[in-house]
């Protein structure tokens, strides 16, 4: 029998509802060798995801046998929406909005950790504000509920501090960003570029940075549960490109910036910017990162800080199992050599 007849054979003797079944058979007669099913993975504008295109671009994802399909969002919020509703196989976001998903028992699990931001959100003051004693009954742009004011809430803690002790004005951060340089508020809690904008103004410095408060911003790759136990191999093979793909940036910057930035519409050396104030995790920080609650910077370990945050913003409904919402056997699966 022919291949062709022994497709058609099959796919008129099967239900449309049992085509899957039919393929197993074929596979199992060696009439066919369907490719395997590729793993949609989403991402949005941020480096250690964009970090990403590297990976593809560089044939990583082929050198470790990871079928991996990149799709990307403009909006990150619907990025966390379609994973939660099954779209997707896994995403890139926060842990602070993976919190969220968690605490209504969503089956999620974090299986790598692209990098903290390390400088990347800071808190911009004029130059009259020299600590924070100074900050205090001034006005304060930012994002309201966005990993910029949890920024502050950190901040402020840090220095015996509360939000009531600042005016919060609630701008995008964008127009944060032009509201300060204009000098309609005296701080703003933004991220790059606008950093490095208000810097190179002359017009503010960093009162406070993400490098000052370490595990506190982590950024993810979020699996379905059901996705990790159908491609395993994949996501193990990802976790090695991801390795690969942390040197390849670490020791060629330039051409990792210009791959990086031609997927944002940006110049290569406007986008080295983001480099420095992203700590990009390698397999030893993943290790610990991904580690128990006893390890200090753990996910485990500042999910409660995080949670607490989100609660006191009632931006999170009931208490999320931060140990559930961890699977480093994926990472201690890649680490074996």
């Amino acid at each position: 029998m022919s291949l062709k007849s022994a497709l058609q054979f099959v796919l008129n003797f099967f239900r449309p509802s049992l085509y899957a079944r039919a393929l197993t058979l074929l596979l199992a007669c060696s009439f066919v060798t369907p490719a395997m099913a590729e793993v949609k993975v989403g991402l949005s504008d941020w480096p250690g995801w964009v970090a990403w295109y590297v990976a593809e671009q560089k044939g990583f994802f082929k050198k470790y046998g990871a079928d991996v399909k990149l799709v990307w969002f403009a909006n990150y919020t619907d990025s966390i929406s379609a994973l939660s509703s099954g779209q997707l196989d896994a995403n890139s976001q926060t842990w602070s909005d993976t919190l969220g998903p968690l605490a209504k028992g969503l089956p999620l699990k974090t299986i790598l950790v692209n990098d903290n931001s390390a400088g990347n959100d800071a808190v911009m003051v004029n130059p009259k504000i020299k600590s924070f004693a100074d900050l205090k009954g001034k006005t304060v742009a930012l994002e309201q509920f966005s990993v910029s004011h949890f920024v502050l809430a950190i901040a402020l803690s840090k220095n015996g501090m509360t939000q009531k002790d600042v005016k919060i004005v609630n701008l995008a951060a964008g127009d944060a960003a032009a509201a300060f340089l204009a000098g309609r508020v005296d701080a703003a809690v933004v991220w790059n570029p606008w950093v490095n904008q208000i810097q190179a103004s002359g017009k503010g410095t960093a009162l406070f940075t993400s490098k000052d408060m370490p595990g506190l911003v982590p950024d993810l790759l979020v699996a379905q549960e059901k996705s990790i136990k159908a491609h395993r191999k994949d996501f193990v093979g990802m976790v090695k490109a991801w390795y690969d793909t942390e040197k390849f940036i670490r020791e060629q910057p330039d051409e990792a910036a210009k791959i990086m930035s031609k997927v944002v519409s940006m110049k290569p050396d406007e986008y080295k910017v983001f480099l420095p104030g992203t700590r990009f995790f390698d397999e030893k920080a993943n290790l610990e990162a991904l580690g128990s609650a006893s390890t200090p910077k753990s996910l485990q370990a500042v999910g409660p800080t995080i949670a607490k945050f989100l609660a006191e913003n009632k931006l999170i409904e009931g208490k999320p199992d931060f140990a559930k919402g961890v699977d480093a056997s994926i990472a201690q699966e890649a680490a074996k050599k």
